[in-house]
């Protein structure tokens, strides 16, 4: 059996298959927030109970957070309590007799959006709790898992932009990502927004809930813009938790893609992600089957 985990900073999803295919998928979201222990032993009790009735090969993990090269978390905004925290001893010490393998959730996106996109060129964006991303090239995760992680999210949009989670300005997570368009959708309704109610008012063509998407949309397409002029992708796909539930955001992202696109520099094409919301758990999944063949 294998398993993969996409470990996010507000919830944790499951996918179990054997060779022959899917065995199930589940998910959990973090209690209150104690430290890192406490995740790790909520984790713990949701493992235990999958119940898989069969050994587990090997385990791929899609992290968020930034991890060194021997394990160690050494960056994550979202749940800065895992910062220092042995990723590497910890999963070994919840999977004893499996081989466990962890790479960032932006990178497996790409990678299995890319396979089912059938596509060698890619370039994904997430859109969910923060901003993850991952480019394929040639087939292969660039710039590859030696070298760290795509980090999308981090690239600078507006000099003047808001602070992000990082400690920089105007990154595209501070102002793309689905907490951050739900505070600006607030900001211009001056009320409280929840999730369905900015998609009931997208669906209404409410001028703060329109407003609050145009700009979200306006940041994805100037980082997109800016890939394109370097690596030249063939696509690039949405994603993501909040990207799923939003389907205008492709659209929008699309109308700014044209918006910045310079003579003899066609704009990118921008589909959603095949897998939705599930890409970097479908590239877990992906990960564990190949350290089993190593």
């Amino acid at each position: 059996m294998y398993l993969g985990i996409d470990v996010g900073g507000t919830k944790v999803a499951f996918r179990v298959e054997t060779d022959d295919g899917l065995v199930g998928e589940t998910a959990f979201a973090w209690g209150p927030r104690h430290g890192a222990a406490a995740d790790l032993a909520q984790l713990a009790g949701h493992v235990a109970g999958l119940r898989l009735g069969a050994p587990l090969r090997a385990v791929g993990v899609a992290m968020p957070g930034t991890v060194s090269p021997d394990g160690r978390v050494t960056a994550w905004p979202n749940r800065p309590e895992w910062t220092g925290l042995d990723l590497h001893s910890s999963l070994q010490e919840l999977f004893p007799e499996a081989i466990v393998a962890w790479a960032d959730d932006g990178d497996l996106g790409a990678l299995a959006e890319a396979r089912a996109a059938d596509c060698e060129n890619l370039l994904y964006v997430g859109v969910g709790t923060g901003i993850g991303g991952g480019l394929v090239l040639h087939g292969e995760p660039c710039p590859g898992t030696a070298r760290g992680s795509f980090e999308l999210g981090h690239v600078v949009v507006e000099l003047d932009g808001p602070p992000c989670v990082c400690g920089r300005c105007g990154c595209l997570q501070a102002i793309a990502s689905g907490p951050a368009t739900l505070d600006r959708a607030a900001q211009l309704r001056g009320a409280p927004v929840t999730f369905d109610e900015l998609r009931q008012a997208l669906a209404d063509e409410q001028p703060w809930a329109v407003n609050a998407l145009r700009r979200t949309a306006r940041a994805l397409a100037a980082a997109v813009t800016g890939v394109q002029e370097l690596v030249h992708p063939d696509r690039v796909v949405l994603g993501g938790g909040f990207a799923a539930g939003v389907p205008e955001l492709v659209g929008r992202v699309s109308e700014h893609l044209t918006e910045f696109a310079r003579p003899g520099q066609p704009p990118l094409p921008a589909t959603p992600a095949a897998l939705g919301g599930l890409s970097s758990l479908r590239g877990a999944v992906s990960l564990a089957r190949l350290i089993a063949t190593r």
